[in-house]
C-alpha cells in the first residue's frame, strides 16, 4: 500500500470517527433534554391542582338500527359498563390497553369473575407493555375458566424488526352478548374515572355485531384459545362503519378515513386529540381546509401525561397556526379523547390518536358515523370543552422564549418515530 492510499484511508477513518462523535453528541443531547423535561414534568404534576372539568351526561341518540350514547366522564361510563357486565347472559368480550389494579380496576375484575361464575363465557385481552407496572398477580388471579390473551411485548420472533410486529394493542372494547358494545379512549382505572377528560360511546342495535367482529378477528389472528366463531350476521350500514388498524397485515385505514373526511369539509372541522403529532400529509390536509375557509379547530391538552410528546407536537404549531388552524389548549386536566366532527354530519369516536404510533403503528379501532343527530351531540361536547380551553395565537407562539425553540429543535428528529 503506497503513501497516498494510506493517507486516504486515514482521512476516511478520521471522517468516520468525527461522524460517530457528532452523532453520539446529538443523541446524548436529545436524551439529556428529554430527561430534563421528565424531571420538570414530575414536579409540575405535584404542583398541579386537581380541578373538575366541565361535563354533562347525555342520553342515547337514536340512529338507524339502534342508538349511540356518548360519555365524557369516566364514572358515568364505568357504571354503565359494569351494569351491562352484570346483566350478561352468554358472553363478554373485554379488551383494554391499560387495566390498573386499583379500586376501579378491581371492580371490573370482580364483575368479570362474577359473570364467569354464573356461566357467562368471558374473553379478555390486554396489552403487556402498557401494564408492566401492574402486578402480574392481578391478572394471574383471574380464574382459569376466563380466557385471557396478553398482547405480547415482542411479536414475530426473528422477524421482530419488520414494522408489522411493532404495534401495541391500544384498543378499548367491551361487547356484551348482542345487547351492547363500547368503544372509545377510556382505559380502566381510578384516574380515568374522574381526573381525565375522555370520550367513549355505547352502541346498541346493529353495530354491536361489528364491534364483536373486531374483537373476534383480533383474537383469532393472535391464536387466542379457544378460537372464536365469526358472527353469524354482519351489517351493511350506510350510517356507521368500523375502521381497524391491523399491523399484522400492514393495514391502516384510520388515517385515510380522517384525510378523506377533512378533504370533504366545507364548513368546520373540530378535532380533539390527546397527542397531536401528525405527519406532513395530515398537516397539509388541515391547512388546506383552513385555506378554503373551513373553521378548523383542534383541542389538545395544555400539558399531557407525556411531556416529550407535548414538545414534539409543538414543533408543528407554527405551521398549523400560520395556516389558519386554531389550537385550543385544555386546562387543568388531561384530555385523552380521540374524536372529530365535521360539517354537522360526520363524526368519529375511537382509540386512535393523531400521531404515527396510532395511525401507522398500533392496533386501533375507530367508528365512523354519518348522522346529523350524533354530530350535533359531538358539537355540543366540543363547545362545552372549548369553554375549558385557552387559545394559542400565532402572536403568542412566535414570542416564545429562545430556550423553547432550542428544545423543539433538539427533539424534532424524534417526531417521525411518534
Amino acid at each position: 500500500m503506497n503513501a497516498r492510499s494510506i493517507r486516504r484511508r486515514r482521512r476516511r477513518l478520521e471522517v468516520r470517527r468525527a461522524v460517530r462523535r457528532t452523532a453520539g453528541a446529538v443523541v446524548a443531547t436529545q436524551l439529556l433534554t428529554a430527561a430534563g423535561l421528565l424531571v420538570f414534568d414530575s414536579q409540575r404534576r405535584k404542583d398541579r391542582p386537581d380541578k373538575e372539568f366541565p361535563h354533562q351526561q347525555g342520553g342515547p341518540v337514536p340512529v338507524p338500527g339502534g342508538d349511540v350514547r356518548i360519555y365524557t366522564f369516566g364514572e358515568h361510563l364505568f357504571e354503565d359498563m359494569l351494569a351491562d357486565i352484570d346483566a350478561a347472559q352468554e358472553r363478554i368480550y373485554f379488551e383494554t390497553y391499560i387495566w390498573k389494579d386499583d379500586a376501579t380496576g378491581q371492580r371490573f375484575r370482580d364483575a368479570l369473575v362474577a359473570a364467569h361464575e354464573r356461566g357467562v363465557r368471558v374473553f379478555v385481552v390486554y396489552d403487556t407493555f402498557a401494564n408492566l407496572v401492574v402486578p402480574r398477580r392481578f391478572f394471574q388471579s383471574l380464574p382459569e375458566g376466563i380466557h385471557v390473551k396478553r398482547h405480547p411485548l415482542v411479536t414475530g420472533g426473528l422477524n421482530f424488526f419488520h414494522p408489522s410486529h411493532w404495534g401495541r394493542n391500544h384498543r378499548k372494547l367491551l361487547v356484551v352478548d348482542e345487547t351492547a358494545a363500547y368503544l372509545g379512549g377510556y382505559n380502566i382505572g381510578q384516574d380515568y374515572a374522574n381526573r381525565w377528560r375522555d370520550t367513549h360511546a355505547r352502541y346498541a342495535g346493529d353495530m354491536v355485531v361489528e364491534l364483536e367482529n373486531a374483537f373476534v378477528d383480533y383474537w383469532n389472528i393472535y391464536d387466542g384459545s379457544p378460537a372464536l366463531p365469526q358472527p353469524s350476521r354482519r351489517t351493511w350500514s350506510r350510517d356507521m362503519r368500523i375502521h381497524r388498524n391491523l399491523p399484522a397485515d400492514m393495514v391502516y385505514p384510520i388515517r385515510n378515513m380522517y384525510l378523506e373526511a377533512i378533504d370533504r369539509a366545507s364548513e368546520r372541522v373540530w378535532l380533539t386529540t390527546a397527542y397531536l403529532i401528525p405527519d406532513d400529509a395530515f398537516v397539509r390536509s388541515l391547512v388546506n381546509a383552513a385555506g378554503r375557509g373551513v373553521d378548523v379547530r383542534v383541542i389538545v391538552p395544555h400539558f399531557s401525561n407525556h411531556i416529550v410528546a407535548d414538545w414534539l407536537s409543538r414543533t408543528l404549531y407554527e405551521r398549523l397556526l400560520r395556516g389558519g388552524v386554531r389550537l385550543l389548549r385544555f386546562e387543568n386536566a388531561m384530555v385523552h379523547a380521540k374524536t372529530a366532527t365535521i360539517d354537522g354530519l360526520w363524526s368519529t369516536i375511537g382509540t386512535a390518536n393523531i400521531d404515527r404510533l396510532s395511525l401507522a403503528g398500533n392496533y386501533e379501532v375507530n367508528m365512523e358515523i354519518l348522522d346529523a343527530d350524533v354530530a350535533a351531540r359531538m358539537e355540543e361536547i366540543f363547545t362545552l370543552d372549548s369553554g375549558n380551553t385557552t387559545e394559542l395565537t400565532l402572536e403568542e407562539w412566535t414570542r416564545r422564549p429562545l430556550i423553547s425553540r432550542v428544545t423543539e429543535g433538539i427533539l424534532s428528529p424524534w417526531r417521525p418515530l411518534l
